[in-house]
């Protein structure tokens, strides 16, 4: 490669179209995770699941990746073979996990069937529905996370030196107008064959073929890269030496900075995707209305994510500010859920506590994930990623089933919002911890992106 030859990325049109391309798989892949969310009463009427059940479900995502270290493993596939190959490998694990949860929920899963009355035989109190939507949701968590976790990397790989937090925030904003989409279709989607029989499999159906459109403009995506990597040749030999060892994760767990950074990744997040799955319920129930006005209702609160997000991706590539951002964040996820816990609700209220955690989430993921980057090498990055994500999973999976059984024992939503909102504190002393380690260490997390 010569010094006057433009790599691929240099391209404006051709790195956006990349972004664009790798964010329509995480868009699909988040309509997924959230289908059966603005659907949690109609899980308990047609397929008799109890609030502690849907809540155990929800965490099945997680399962193997928390309990097996999937994660783990997917960040070391990931260094060793490369975002093509491992961007694939998720989008396929997916569309299985998908496909199998898809096939728990419908009818053709029947009690006559040998695997219904074998499911049926053990922990009777956890209907066979719902375990072996579990293992689907299972195998879809696996790739999702390792997705998410690819993507991270594809986007560090392909804005280095550029636009990072703008791309980062971006593909964000793209995920999350994904969940916009499902609240506002998923209530649709269950009355639309009958609306006198709404039914949770067209929701999932409808999902479950995005999946696989995900699948094919990330693997569209791999030619572009193969062509990028070509290109980098000649770099890429001269830094053959740099290359991912496995014991370079010990670096992970020793560095009092990065798990700050975890810690609060997983605090956040677990007051954060946990209430996505109660919060039509919630309304529902505080509010009175009907399932599909207050799935409307909760639909704002990733529009503020995914409208300010590139915003704040662009204040921080030019700006910098992350570390006070995380603190900025917190705080307003304390409030929105201080509100829903101690103040009657009404309309107007419910309306500007969503906004307020809209912008809340904006602030923080747009300034997290482009500042891990800044506290580990290249070489182990997608290892970084993955122990982050794996971290956050043990939240992610644990608080679905607190909130859950919480439920079944106070019969009302105090209780939860109060525990999301402590969550909210802890992440809060963390982000100001992360601000006194940068300032004595000088990572660079107040500081711009773009050099």
């Amino acid at each position: 490669m010569t010094k006057t030859q433009k790599l691929l990325n240099d391209n404006g049109v051709a790195r956006w179209t990349a972004l664009v391309l790798i964010a329509l798989m995480m868009f699909f892949a988040y309509m997924f995770v959230d289908v059966l969310s603005p659907l949690s009463t109609l899980l308990e009427t047609s397929k008799g699941w109890s609030a502690e059940t849907y809540g155990t479900f929800c965490s099945s995502e997680y399962f193997l990746n928390v309990f097996a270290f999937f994660l783990i493993f997917a960040g070391i596939i990931l260094d060793k073979m490369g975002i093509r190959f491992t961007g694939i490998l998720s989008g396929a694990v997916m569309v299985i996990g998908a496909s199998i949860k898809l096939f728990a929920i419908s009818e053709w899963f029947t009690p006559d069937s040998g695997l219904y009355q074998f499911l049926s035989s053990f922990w009777t109190s956890f209907p066979a529905t719902a375990k072996l939507a579990s293992v689907g949701f299972m195998i879809f968590g696996c790739g999702v996370e390792m997705a998410g976790v690819t993507v991270s990397k594809a986007i560090a790989k392909w804005f280095k030196g550029k636009e990072m937090a703008l791309a980062m925030g971006l593909e964000m904003a793209i995920a999350r107008l994904g969940v916009f989409a499902v609240f506002r279709m998923s209530p649709a989607l269950s009355t639309w064959a009958n609306e006198a029989m709404p039914t949770v499999v067209t929701p999932v159906l409808f999902c479950t073929i995005l999946l696989v459109i995900g699948l094919l403009t990330y693997t569209v995506f791999t030619f572009m890269d193969k062509k990028l990597d070509a290109q980098m040749g000649a770099s890429a030999e001269e830094e053959a030496e740099e290359q991912f060892k496995v014991s370079d994760i010990g670096i992970l767990f020793t560095s009092k900075t990065f798990l700050i950074v975890a810690g609060l990744c997983v605090l956040y997040y677990s007051a954060i995707f946990p209430f996505q799955k109660f919060a039509t319920g919630m309304l529902e129930a505080n509010l009175q209305m009907p399932t599909e006005e207050a799935a409307g209702l909760f639909s704002w609160f990733p529009i503020g994510a995914m409208v300010l997000t590139p915003f704040l991706g662009a204040f921080l590539d030019k700006k910098g500010k992350g570390a006070s951002m995380l603190v900025l964040g917190s705080i307003l996820m304390i409030t929105c859920h201080l509100v829903f816990a101690l103040v009657p609700l009404t309309k107007p209220i419910a309306y500007a506590a969503i906004i307020l955690l809209g912008v809340s989430f904006s602030l923080v993921p747009a300034a997290l994930w482009p500042s891990v980057p800044k506290l580990v090498e290249e070489r182990y990055l997608g290892s970084a990623y993955s122990v982050i994500f794996w971290i956050q999973n043990i939240g992610l999976m644990a608080f679905p089933i607190i909130i859950g059984w919480s439920l079944d024992k106070t019969g009302g939503y105090t209780v939860p919002m109060l525990i999301f909102s402590s969550l909210g504190v802890a992440a809060l002393l963390l982000g100001l911890w992360l601000k006194v380690e940068d300032k004595k260490k000088d990572y660079g997390l107040e500081l711009p992106n773009i050099k």
